[in-house]
Formats: C-alpha cells, sequence, structure tokens
C-alpha cells in the first residue's frame, strides 16, 4: 500500500472513528472531516502520522511495567492499526518482547481479568452444532489469507490457559511478513481447561468444563479444519500452543490436506537448522557430516530434530534411516535408547532410538547414559538443549566437546533465559573462543580472546516462520511442503554475517526481520511454483516482484466517502 492509496468508504461518524483498519484519528485531513462528517468529532489540528507515533511512544512510556505496556498497546490495536503497527515497527526490539513472549503469556494468563472486548473467533464445544453458522458470521465476504487457531493447552510456556486468543501471533505476521492484518483470522477452539484456577475462578470467560479428549476433540477440530478448507481453500492455517498430545498429531493429519503450519514445531526446527547452516558454512563441511545431540526430546527438540534431518535428506541426498543415525536424543531418563522400553519412550521418538549395544559398559546401575557420558563416546559437532535444564550443559561437557571438534556449534535455546542451558559467555570462555554459538533468548556479546565481541545469534523464529508464512500465502499452495520449509530455511542460512566472517553472529540481527523474511518468502514461492504446488499461473522469475505487491504497510491511505464503498 502506498501513500497514495485510495480506499472508497462507506463508514460515517462514530461508526468510522470505531472502526480500527480505518480510524486514522487526528490524521484525518480536512477534506476528511468534511467529507465524513467527522469536523465536531475531532480537535482541530491535523496531525502527521510521525506526530500520532511521537505522542504515542510517550503515553507508552508512562507505563512502567511490561504488562501495562502491553494492556495499553492492545487498546491502540483496537482503536486504529495503522498506528499500532507504525509504531511498533519503529520500535521493533524494544516493543516485540512487549506484545509477544514473554509479556503476552502474563497477559494470557491474566486473559479473563483483562477481558475488555472481544477480538477474533471464539469457536466453543458445547455450540459445535452452530460452529460453521458462527464460522460465516465472521468471515462471510472477507478476503482472508491466514487463520491462526489455538486450542491454549500449551501458551508459551505456561501452560494450560483454557481460552486466550492467539492475535500476537497474527500480529507478528504483519509486522515481519508485511501481512495485511484485515486478511487475518484469530480463533480460539474452546475444549475447556484442566487448570484448576481457572475452572474455580468466577471471572473465567471460557467454557467453564474438564478439557475435551479424544473422538469428541477430534470431531470438533476437524470440523473447524474442513470448514477452512472450504470457504478458504488457499488460507495457511496455522496451529498454535497445542499441547504435546495434539501438536504433532494434528499437522501430520492436516498438513498434506491443507497449507498448514504449526511454529513450535516446524518454526523452532527450522530457524534451528538455519543457524546450523551458517555453522557448517563457517566450519566448511556438511550437514550429512554432524553428530548431534540434541538435550531434550519433547515436542520442540523432537522439531529440531525432524527438521534438521529433513534438511540433511535434500541437502545432502542421503536416506532418512542414514541421517536418523546421526541424532542422539536425551531426556529426563538420560539417552532414549531401546532398554527404556515403551513406558519412557513416546511412540514419536521411535525413528531416534539408540541400540543398547552401543552403550555396553557406560550405561551406570540404572541402565541410563547422562549427557557427559554421550559427549565422551560420540565427540558431537552438535549440541542443542531444549531442556529447560537451567546449567544442563557443565563446563565440564563443553570443554569435553571442545576436544573431539575443532570449532563446538553450542546452541542453548531453552527460554527464559533464566533457563537457558548454559550462558553463551560462559560456552564461549570454556572454549577459548572456538564455540559457534546461537541461543534462544537474547544475550549481550562474548568477548573473544583477541578483544572482539561475539554476538551472539538469536534462535528467534520470528526470523523465518512469517516469511514461511507468507510465501504459502502469496504462491496459494495447496500444502507446506518439507521443500519449501527447507528453501525458506536455506535463505535464511544464506543471509548469515557469520559468512562473511567467521566470527560474526552465526544469524541475522532480529532488527533486520522484515528484510529477512522477505527474502524467505520469495524463496518459498519459488519453491512451490517449482514443485507445482502453487495456485498461482507465475513463473519463478516473477515473484519478487508480485512480493513486493502484496507486502502490507502500515500508511494512511486517501478516504473517498461512497455509500456503497468498504465497511
Amino acid at each position: 500500500m502506498s501513500a497514495t492509496t485510495k480506499f472508497r468508504v462507506a463508514l460515517r461518524g462514530n461508526a468510522l472513528l470505531t472502526h480500527p483498519r480505518f480510524n486514522k484519528g487526528t490524521a484525518f485531513t480536512t477534506t476528511e472531516r468534511a467529507a465524513f462528517g467527522i469536523i465536531g468529532h475531532l480537535p482541530y489540528k491535523v496531525n502527521t502520522l510521525d506526530e500520532q507515533c511521537d505522542r504515542a511512544y510517550q503515553q507508552l512510556q508512562t507505563r512502567e511495567t511490561p504488562i501495562l505496556k502491553n494492556s495499553f498497546l492492545t487498546s491502540m490495536k483496537s482503536q486504529n492499526w495503522v498506528l499500532y503497527y507504525t509504531l511498533i515497527s519503529r520500535h521493533l526490539r524494544e516493543l516485540i518482547p512487549i506484545i509477544y513472549t514473554p509479556t503476552e503469556a502474563d497477559a494470557i494468563a491474566n486473559y479473563s481479568h483483562l477481558f475488555r472486548r472481544s477480538e477474533g473467533l471464539y469457536l466453543s464445544f458445547p455450540n459445535e452444532e452452530t460452529m460453521e453458522e458462527e464460522f460465516l458470521e465472521q468471515t462471510e465476504g472477507r478476503d482472508i489469507d491466514l487463520i491462526v487457531c489455538s486450542d491454549a493447552e500449551a501458551i508459551l510456556g505456561i501452560g494450560d490457559q483454557g481460552v486466550g486468543i492467539s492475535t500476537a501471533k497474527a500480529a507478528i505476521y504483519t509486522l515481519i511478513g508485511g501481512i495485511d492484518p484485515s486478511k487475518a483470522l484469530s480463533v480460539t477452539l474452546d475444549v475447556g481447561t484442566n487448570n484448576e484456577d481457572l475452572l474455580k475462578d468466577p471471572l473465567y470467560v471460557g467454557w467453564q468444563e474438564k478439557r475435551v479428549r479424544g473422538e469428541g476433540y477430534d470431531r470438533f477440530v476437524d470440523k473447524f479444519v474442513q470448514l477452512v478448507r472450504k470457504y478458504y481453500p488457499h488460507s495457511l492455517l496455522h496451529f498454535e500452543d497445542f499441547g504435546v498430545t495434539n501438536a504433532e498429531r494434528l499437522l501430520e493429519l492436516y498438513k498434506d490436506q491443507h497449507a498448514c503450519f504449526n511454529d513450535d514445531i516446524q518454526g523452532t526446527g527450522a530457524v534451528t537448522l538455519a543457524a546450523v547452516m551458517a555453522a557448517i558454512g563457517v566450519t566448511k563441511t556438511q550437514l550429512k557430516d554432524q553428530r548431534f545431540i540434541v538435550y531434550g526430546a519433547g515436542s520442540a527438540g523432537l522439531g529440531i530434530t525432524r527438521q534438521l534431518r529433513d534438511g540433511m535428506v535434500t541437502a545432502d541426498n542421503i536416506s532418512a534411516e542414514e541421517a536418523n543415525s546421526k541424532f542422539y536424543l536425551i531426556d529426563k531418563h538420560g539417552l532414549i535408547k531401546s532398554s527404556l522400553g515403551e513406558a519412557n519412550i513416546r511412540a514419536d521418538l521411535n525413528d531416534f532410538v539408540r541400540p543398547d549395544s552401543e552403550w555396553e559398559g557406560v550405561a551406570d546401575a540404572n541402565g541410563e547414559v547422562s549427557l557427559l557420558e554421550v559427549v565422551k563416546k560420540i565427540k558431537p559437532t552438535v549440541l542443542i538443549g531444549c531442556s529447560t535444564h537451567a546449567g544442563g550443559f557443565t563446563k565440564e561437557v563443553v570443554q569435553v566437546m571442545a576436544k573431539g571438534t575443532e570449532r563446538p556449534i553450542i546452541l542453548p535455546l531453552s527460554n527464559p533465559s533464566r533457563l537457558v542451558e548454559v550462558d553463551p559467555k560462559d560456552a564461549n570462555d570454556w572454549t577459548g573462543g572456538k564455540a559457534l554459538l546461537a541461543t534462544g533468548s537474547p544475550f549481550p556479546p562474548a568477548k573473544m580472546p583477541n578483544g572482539k565481541e561475539y554476538i551472539i545469534a538469536e534462535c528467534n523464529n520470528a526470523l523465518i516462520y512469517p516469511g514461511l508464512g507468507f510465501g504459502a500465502m502469496l504462491s496459494k499452495s495447496r500444502t507446506m511442503s518439507d521443500k519449501m520449509i527447507i528453501a525458506g530455511t536455506k535463505r535464511l542460512a544464506s543471509l548469515s554475517p557469520a559468512l562473511e566472517h567467521p566470527d560474526n553472529a552465526l544469524l541475522p540481527d532480529f532488527a533486520d526481520s522484515p528484510s529477512v523474511n522477505f527474502e524467505v518468502a520469495v524463496a518459498v514461492a519459488e519453491q512451490a511454483i517449482e514443485e507445482g504446488l502453487a495456485g498461482v499461473d507465475w513463473k519463478k522469475e516473477e515473484v519478487r516482484e508480485k512480493a513486493k505487491e502484496k507486502v502490507w504497510e502500515p500508511i494512511y491511505g486517501e478516504y473517498i466517502y461512497d455509500k456503497d464503498g468498504e465497511a
């Protein structure tokens, strides 16, 4: 959208001033104020967007805590989209943690007590029979490219929150991916909650019953997915914050039916793969040459492992079985090996179970093999942490690893920073500056032996998932294929500062995330066309220009009153 874009708008008076998509507040021109009957609704002076941003930022600074800042910005979003997105885009590094993780977790935890107005679509289990009617009430006549849905079972590290609309994720798609917010829909699938505090809270706004499981849950979710497929076949369906029992299962069930994406599984895996690809660009090796230890085998750890495996199969042209053999997964029972038995090994981990014959004489009296023993035996080149075990990568573990490889790749990814497996400064010191590092939370630079500061890359999903999603939406692909994700990941890795100098960060700075995600989107759409999955009749060479045309920018257009215009 450019500054000269003209909109024919049917709203007048208060209806216009209370519509967040079209409201300009004091930025309405004198001509527009007369045409839309709002001269008396506004103070005399006409402000520029810059002046509005300055005022809003000053107001924001008077809010002393992150949760109060979050509340202020949420209120602004419900009033004026252009001002909201402009303000945040100008202070991206400062304000993303306010509107998203970690502050959004507190906002969702207090959702019922902070509730002021509805935003998005709420589909509740007791109203299953009228789901289609409710869906159409919200969506009929709308052009929707993105649908973000959540059942709120695993919210941002704080667990089951029952009902809490997933608007923050959609906002990130707009801020960093350039998605038009009018074409995004956030959906809460309210299937109850097992959070006892919420079940006893008289102010809880959701369905106050135990969480539905089994056949009833599957039927409810499937009805929703089929509505998306029926009415918006070319949209991206983003699954957000589903619990471990459903996240992977739902993705596998629907990914071949519709363009589906789960950031907790695929986004985390993709940005980690990009960091590893950048690191092996420094070491001049290949993915298939690596030996991986993944410390923490939950949904994030398994998602990372699978994405690395798939990347290896695609990039190095080896079998999945050979790629699986490069991984050693560790959970609370120690190394995942066959003698742990079915009771202690989830079915989704079966591809990565190590044979006991490898560990004779290494396991302790309980049959467990510790992280240190695995490091000693296999001499890993890559050590990934997603365990939330603070300090799990001890000095001895790191130093033993450093003895076995010239440039150890160490990625302590657990969030928040207090739960990180190793402080990157310590890992840098313990390896004499040899480690190639990336973390899941922001950390200050570490000092190299030569005195240079080593920038710690942040494996932030927002460096890639908005671009992956935008690429799928842009190409109107009916699926999000593994090759599309790999193409986007390769593009992100190619932008690594470390490829220019080995002592630079492994990933681009988060402040550059909008331009980085644009490049990711182009790569994804090009791959969709190459695979024959795209729903557009473009050549690969046309994608970049088409993408530029589709990027939404928070700029006020010129309004012309038309009773038959948009409303």
